[in-house]
C-alpha cells in the first residue's frame, strides 16, 4: 500500500502545472516526515505544518508568538523571584550560603545540559504536545503507547503542581506584607489558602482569553523580572548596613536540619535551585503558536535556563551579602518567608514593600505562565483521548482559540493539591518536590530514548548537538535520576508525621492511578499521538483506500494525510492545493 501511495505521488508530481514543491517530495517508508528529506541529490525542507500532519494533527491555533514571547513564557516558568524567594530560608538552613551559591551554580550547569538535550529533540518535533509527542517518534513501536502515556502524565503533573507552588508562594508573601506593618498579625494557613484560591482563579481568567494578549502579558513578565531583580540587587547592596563579608558568603556552611551528615544536608539544599530551574519545557508546549518553532522553541528553552541562571546567581549573591545576623534573620525570623526579614532589617519598611511587590508581581506572572503552558499540555494530551473527559479538555474556543476547559481543569487540580499545605509543616517543600520530580521524569523518558532506541534513527532538526549529543544526553539522564531520588528523602530529623516528606503520596496516587487506568482500559484503544486528522465521515467523506491511489488523480485530490493510530491505514482530508499555507 505504501508503495502504491509513493508511486501515486511521483506520478502526481510529474504534472507540470503542480507547484514545484511536489517535485522533491518524498515519503519515508514509515510515513514519518523528517525536517529534511533528500531525493535525487536535492534537499527538501518540509514545513512545520507538514511535520504536524505527520503526527496526525492539524493546525488549530494561531501562530502569533515570536521567539521573545516564547522565551518569555519559559523564563516566567523558571522565575527566579518566584522560585528562590519562598524557599531561601529553608535552603540557608540546609547548607547555608555554600549550598545557596555553589548549589545554584551546580544545578544551573546540569540543568542547562538537560535543556540542550530537550532543545535538540524539540527542534526536530516542534509540536504542542512536547515531550509526550516526541516520545512517539523515539520509542520502539511496541512501547510507544505506554511510553507516551507515562511521559504525558508526568509532564502534566509537574506543570500543574508548579501552579500550586507558585501561587502558594505568592499567598505567603502577601501575608508577610501584612506582618511587616503589624508584627502581631498571624495570617494562618487557612487565610493563606483562601488567598491562594483567589490567585489561582485570576490566573484561570487570564488564560481563558486570546493567546495574543497572553503574548503581551508574558513579555511584560520578562521585563518585570529583569528590571525588578536589578532594582532589588542595587538598592539592597547600597542601603544594607553591616553587610556580610565575602568570606562568609562563599564559605559559611550551616546545618539546622538535625541530620549529622553535612554532605546529605548540602544535597537536599539543592531542591530550591532545581525547583526554580524547571518548567522551561513550556517553550515546547507553545510550538504550534510560535512562528518558526523549529528554531524559536529550542531557543526559548535555552535562553530561559541561561538567563535565569545568570540573573539568579546575581540575586542570590546580593541577598546573602545582606544577611546581618543568621540566627535572628533566618533561624528565628519573626516574619516568614525569611527573605522578607532580611529586607526589612536592611533597607527599611518602604523599600521592603517595594521589594515584596516586585517579588509578588514576578510570582503572579510565573503562575500565569505555568497555567498557560500546562493547559497546552492537557490540550495536546486530551486530543489523543489520554485524559478523562478528553472531548471537553481538547475543545478549543472558536473565538479566543484557547483550550478553555483545559485551563480550568488545571486550575481545579492545582487548588486540590494546595490542600496539602494545610496538612503539615513541610507541605510546601513536598509540593515543590512533586513538581520537580514529575517534571524531571517527563524529561528523562525522551532523552533516554534519544540516547538508546532512537540513537541512529533520530532525524535532527535545525538545532542539534552534533558529536556531543550522546555524552550530553548521558549526563542529563544521570542528573535527572539522581535528583528525583534525592528529593523524595526527608528534609528534617528526627522524622515525624508532621515533618515527613509526603511527596511520594501524590506521585504514587496520580501516576499509579494513571498506570492502572491504562492497564485495565486505555491500552485497548490508546495508541499514542495523532487523532485530530482522523476523518469525520460526515465532514470528510469516506476514508481513502488503496484503490483510491490506483485510480485517477488530480491536484485537487490531495492536500494532507495522516498516519492512522493502528499504523497501517491512510486517511484523507479533502480540500484543494493552495487553499492556505497550512496544506500541502
Amino acid at each position: 500500500m505504501i508503495k502504491v501511495f509513493t508511486d501515486f505521488l511521483r506520478r502526481f508530481s510529474s504534472n507540470s502545472n503542480i507547484d514545484h514543491k511536489f517535485q522533491h517530495f518524498a515519503v519515508c517508508r514509515d510515513l514519518k516526515l523528517c525536517a529534511e528529506v533528500e531525493e535525487t541529490g536535492t534537499r527538501c525542507h518540509i514545513s512545520e505544518d507538514d511535520i504536524l500532519a505527520s503526527f496526525g494533527y492539524k493546525q488549530e491555533m494561531h501562530k502569533t508568538m515570536s521567539t521573545v514571547s516564547n522565551f518569555s513564557i519559559a523564563f516566567g516558568c523558571c522565575s527566579i523571584l518566584s522560585g528562590l524567594s519562598p524557599m531561601w530560608g529553608d535552603a540557608m538552613q540546609s547548607g547555608g550560603s555554600v549550598a545557596i551559591i555553589y548549589g545554584w551554580i551546580l544545578v544551573s550547569i546540569f540543568t542547562f545540559g538537560v535543556g540542550l538535550s530537550l532543545a535538540e529533540i524539540c527542534s526536530a518535533y516542534p509540536v504542542t504536545g512536547g515531550l509526550y509527542v516526541w516520545v512517539s517518534r523515539l520509542a520502539p513501536p511496541e512501547w510507544v503507547p505506554i511510553a507516551c502515556w507515562l511521559t504525558g502524565w508526568c509532564n502534566w503533573l509537574g506543570l500543574t503542581v508548579a501552579i500550586t507552588s507558585a501561587d502558594l508562594g505568592l499567598a505567603q508573601f502577601l501575608s508577610s506584607v501584612i506582618g511587616i506593618k503589624n508584627p502581631d498579625y498571624d495570617a494562618g494557613i487557612y487565610w493563606q489558602y483562601g488567598i491562594f484560591l483567589v490567585i489561582v482563579f485570576i490566573h484561570g481568567m487570564i488564560n481563558s482569553v486570546s493567546v495574543k494578549y497572553n503574548g503581551f502579558f508574558n513579555q511584560t513578565s520578562l521585563y518585570w523580572h529583569l528590571i525588578g531583580t536589578l532594582l532589588i540587587i542595587i538598592v539592597a547592596l547600597v542601603m544594607t548596613p553591616n553587610k556580610s563579608s565575602a568570606k562568609w558568603v562563599f564559605t559559611d556552611f550551616q546545618n539546622e536540619t538535625g541530620f549529622s551528615s553535612n554532605g546529605y544536608v548540602f544535597l537536599i539544599g539543592l531542591l530550591q535551585s532545581q525547583y526554580t530551574l524547571s518548567g522551561f519545557d513550556s517553550a515546547a508546549h507553545m510550538s504550534e503558536e510560535t512562528r518558526d518553532a523549529a528554531r524559536s522553541a529550542p531557543r526559548g528553552i535555552l535562553y530561559a535556563i541561561g538567563v535565569a541562571a545568570l540573573v539568579g546567581l546575581a540575586f542570590m549573591l546580593s541577598v546573602n551579602f545582606c544577611v546581618q545576623d543568621f540566627d535572628a534573620q533566618v533561624v528565628n525570623a519573626k516574619i516568614s518567608p525569611q527573605m522578607t526579614q532580611v529586607f526589612l532589617d536592611g533597607v527599611g519598611y518602604k523599600w521592603t514593600i517595594v521589594f515584596t511587590v516586585i517579588i509578588m508581581g514576578a510570582m503572579f506572572f510565573s503562575g500565569s505562565a505555568l497555567t498557560l503552558g500546562s493547559s497546552r499540555m492537557v490540550y495536546a494530551f486530551a486530543r489523543d483521548g489520554a485524559m478523562p473527559f478528553s472531548s471537553w479538555l481538547s475543545y478549543v474556543n472558536p473565538r479566543t482559540k484557547t483550550p478553555v476547559y483545559a485551563v480550568w481543569a488545571n486550575v481545579i487540580f492545582a487548588a486540590i493539591v494546595g490542600l496539602l499545605y494545610i496538612v503539615n509543616t513541610t507541605a510546601f517543600n513536598a509540593i515543590v518536590s512533586i513538581n520537580t520530580i514529575a517534571s524531571s521524569l517527563a524529561y528523562f523518558i525522551p532523552i533516554a530514548l534519544r540516547l538508546t532506541t532512537a540513537r541512529k534513527s533520530f532525524q535532527k532538526g535545525p538545532f542539534n548537538l552534533g558529536p556531543f549529543s550522546n555524552i550530553i544526553n548521558l549526563v542529563s539522564c544521570f542528573w535527572i535520576l539522581f535528583t528525583s531520588v534525592l528529593f523524595l528523602c526527608p528534609t528534617e530529623y528526627p522524622v515525624t508525621a508532621s515533618n515527613m516528606n509526603y511527596a511520594c503520596a501524590p506521585l504514587v496516587f496520580v501516576l499509579g492511578g494513571s498506570i492502572g487506568y491504562y492497564h485495565f482500559r486505555a491500552r485497548k484503544w490508546f495508541t499514542g499521538p495523532g487523532r485530530s486528522l482522523e476523518p469525520d465521515p460526515q465532514i470528510d467523506g469516506p476514508a481513502v483506500t488503496e484503490e483510491y491511489f490506483s485510480g485517477d488523480y488530480s491536484p485537487d485530490k490531495v492536500t494532507s494525510y495522516a498516519r492512522h493510530a493502528d499504523g497501517e491505514n491512510l486517511h484523507h482530508r479533502r480540500g484543494s492545493v493552495g487553499d492556505d499555507e497550512n496544506k500541502l
